[in-house]
C-alpha cells in the first residue's frame, strides 16, 4: 500500500515530464528553442521534438506571408500637389534568429510598428522624389514606384530577419481641403463649359431662325409676286372676253351687265336706293322687251 502511495505521484511527475519535454511545429510555422533568454536551437521543419522541461521554452513564429495596412499619409510629390496615400505590404519572416534579436520578446506587434515605419519612409522618399509627379503617381506608371518601394523596404528590413514580398498603394487622393478646392474648380469648369455650349447653341438656333424667317420673306414674296402675275392674266383674259362680248352683240352685253349690277345692288341688306324714277339704272326693269330698242 505505501509502495502504492509513493508510486502513483511518482508515476504522474515523469508522465507530466515527458509531456512537457515534448512539442509539435506545424507546416505553418516555425520555433525557437529558449534557455534562460537564449537562443538554443531552431526548429524550421514540421515534426515532433524534445526540449528540457522547466528550463527550456519554445517561441513559435509564424511561417506564412503576413500582411501590413499602413496608416495613410500625406506626400508631397514634384509638382507640389499634396497626395494622401494609404497602402498595404506583404512580408514573412525570413530569419527566425534575426528576427528573435531585432524584435526580442515584442514580436509581431513591434516589427510591425518598425516595418511601417521603414515602409512610410520610402513611400515618401520614392513618391516625393524629382520627376515623380501626381500624374506619374495617379497613372499605370505607379507599378514602377510600387516596385521601387518594395525594393527599398526589402533592403531595410533584412536587419529585422524580415522579407518584404511586395507593397501596393491601396488609395491614393488629394487631402479634404484639396479635394474640395479640385471639385469646386472642375464644377466651375464645367459650369463654365455649359456656358459656352448654351451660347454657341443659342447663337445657332439665331442663325437657323434668321434664315427661315428669311425664307418666309422670300417664299411668301414670290407667291404673292406669282399670285399677281396670275392675277394680273386673269383680269387681262376677263376684260378680253368682255371686249369679244361687247363687240359682237353691245346691246346684249349692256344687258348682261345691267343684270350683274341688279344682282349685287339688289342684295340683301343692301335693297335701300334713293334716286330719279327716270335713272336710266332701271331701263331693262321698265321695257317691255328683254333687250329695249
Amino acid at each position: 500500500m505505501r509502495k502504492t502511495t509513493y508510486l502513483l505521484p511518482a508515476l504522474a511527475i515523469v508522465i507530466a515530464g515527458i509531456f512537457s519535454s515534448l512539442f509539435v511545429v506545424d507546416e505553418r510555422e516555425r520555433a525557437l528553442v529558449m534557455q534562460f533568454g537564449q537562443i538554443k536551437d531552431v526548429k524550421e521543419q514540421p515534426g515532433l521534438y524534445l526540449k528540457l522541461p522547466l528550463i527550456q521554452e519554445v517561441v513559435r513564429y509564424d511561417d506564412r506571408i503576413l500582411s501590413l495596412d499602413t496608416q495613410r499619409i500625406e506626400v508631397t510629390p514634384s509638382d507640389d500637389r499634396r497626395l494622401t496615400v494609404d497602402a498595404f505590404a506583404r512580408y514573412r519572416i525570413a530569419d527566425v534568429i534575426q528576427f528573435r534579436q531585432a524584435v526580442g520578446a515584442g514580436g509581431l506587434r513591434v516589427a510591425e510598428d518598425r516595418l511601417s515605419s521603414i515602409l512610410n519612409a520610402q513611400i515618401r522618399e520614392v513618391l516625393g522624389a524629382d520627376q515623380v509627379t501626381s500624374d506619374t503617381i495617379l497613372s499605370e506608371d505607379r507599378r514602377s514606384l510600387m516596385t521601387r518601394i518594395r525594393d527599398q523596404a526589402r533592403a531595410s528590413a533584412q536587419g529585422l530577419g524580415l522579407d518584404v514580398v511586395d507593397v501596393r498603394l491601396k488609395e491614393t487622393n488629394l487631402p479634404d481641403q484639396n479635394l474640395t478646392e479640385t471639385f469646386a474648380r472642375m464644377r466651375s469648369e464645367r459650369e463654365r463649359e455649359a456656358a459656352d455650349e448654351i451660347a454657341r447653341g443659342n447663337e445657332a438656333a439665331q442663325r437657323v431662325r434668321a434664315l427661315a424667317d428669311r425664307t418666309v420673306v422670300e417664299t411668301l414674296s414670290v407667291a404673292d409676286r406669282d399670285a399677281n402675275v396670275t392675277r394680273g392674266e386673269a383680269d387681262a383674259r376677263r376684260n378680253a372676253i368682255y371686249a369679244d362680248a361687247y363687240g359682237a352683240d353691245p346691246e346684249f352685253f349692256n344687258f348682261y351687265r345691267s343684270l350683274q349690277a341688279y344682282e349685287e345692288a339688289l342684295t340683301k341688306g343692301n335693297s335701300s336706293m334713293v334716286m330719279t324714277p327716270d335713272s336710266s339704272f332701271f331701263d331693262y326693269l321698265k321695257s317691255d322687251s328683254i333687250v329695249p330698242r
